[in-house]
């Protein structure tokens, strides 16, 4: 049985993870949910292999050792968070331990039903717009206090966007010609020049794009996958902007947000560095990407 092998990805050693693995770590560790079935959740995405574990529940494990702190993340500050927010969260009802060779804690969270966002649904709805800054204004607002120390501060996420310099300009030399490469040069040094958040630090979701948007009937529903969570400058949550709307839902969104020019250029700065690294890094093999990317990229520059 292969669940407790290991593959190697580069120098990350992935576990092999499958429904008799997940199962084992259910009936042990949370015997209450032994025997509901499990039904693998694909695509799941890259950090996790989800499973849904009867109807109302899912288990998620992390693929690699870089996704392994969102169980206990999303654990500590979603309770706490969840209350002042518009749109549902996932809540967390377990995290569970490594065993049977599985190394990493993972989660148990409740199911929320939907469809994940579309440009095609939602890209020019002016209203979603509006609950889209709406969530962030209520996500922002929530206070900080009990963040600022100690190991659930620790795993918060610290988004610096002069980190991103180095792979963000060898990925600009890279599609050059694809994409306008001077364009592409002058926002990145206009982003990175822009005045620094100088405001009190407030929370950001730090992945905010289609991807972890659901919808019901059409309508926003949730928001999901807070791994990369943090408190500091939210310009990079400014990124749904560009993955997401149109020109003129855009717009829409910025007044309903409030957004300073300063963090709006941040805030593009977000969109071409991320879109940068998810078009060079899957766009050759898989035409989604390439396209939500490419919109992406365009948009940044528009801006």
């Amino acid at each position: 049985m292969p669940t407790e092998s290991t593959a190697s990805a580069g120098n990350d050693r992935r576990p092999m993870i499958d429904a008799a693995l997940a199962g084992r770590l259910v009936e042990a560790q949370f015997p209450q949910w032994a025997g509901l079935p499990l039904v693998r959740l694909d695509p799941a995405g890259s950090d996790h292999v989800i499973y849904r574990l009867g109807d109302e529940l899912s288990a998620r494990l992390p693929r690699h050792s870089g996704a392994i702190r969102q169980a206990e993340k999303e654990f500590t500050w979603l309770p706490r968070l969840a209350p002042h927010l518009p749109l549902a969260v996932p809540e967390p009802v377990g995290v569970g331990k490594p065993g049977f060779g599985y190394p990493w804690p993972w989660a148990v969270t409740r199911w929320l039903d939907g469809e994940v966002a579309t440009t095609e649904t939602l890209g020019g709805s002016p209203s979603a717009a509006v609950q889209l800054a709406q969530f962030l204004k209520a996500l922002q607002g929530c206070g900080t206090k009990g963040s600022g120390s100690g190991g659930a501060r620790e795993a918060l996420t610290v988004n610096r966007l002069a980190d991103r310099d180095h792979d963000t300009r060898a990925a600009i030399a890279k599609v050059d010609g694809v994409f306008d490469g001077a364009a592409m040069t002058d926002l990145w040094d206009a982003a990175l020049a822009a005045p620094a958040w100088d405001r009190h630090p407030v929370w950001f979701h730090g992945d905010f794009h289609t991807g972890n948007l659901l919808t019901v009937d059409g309508r926003l529903s949730a928001v999901i996958d807070f791994g990369e969570l943090g408190v500091g400058d939210p310009a990079c949550d400014l990124t749904i902007a560009f993955t997401l709307m149109s020109a003129e839902s855009r717009a829409v969104f910025r007044a309903a947000l409030g957004v300073d020019d300063a963090t709006w250029l941040r805030g593009r700065g977000w969109a071409l560095a991320t879109g940068l690294n998810a078009y060079t890094s899957y766009a050759a093999t898989d035409p989604r990407v390439a396209a939500q990317t490419t919109r992406q990229i365009t948009g940044a520059l528009t801006g």
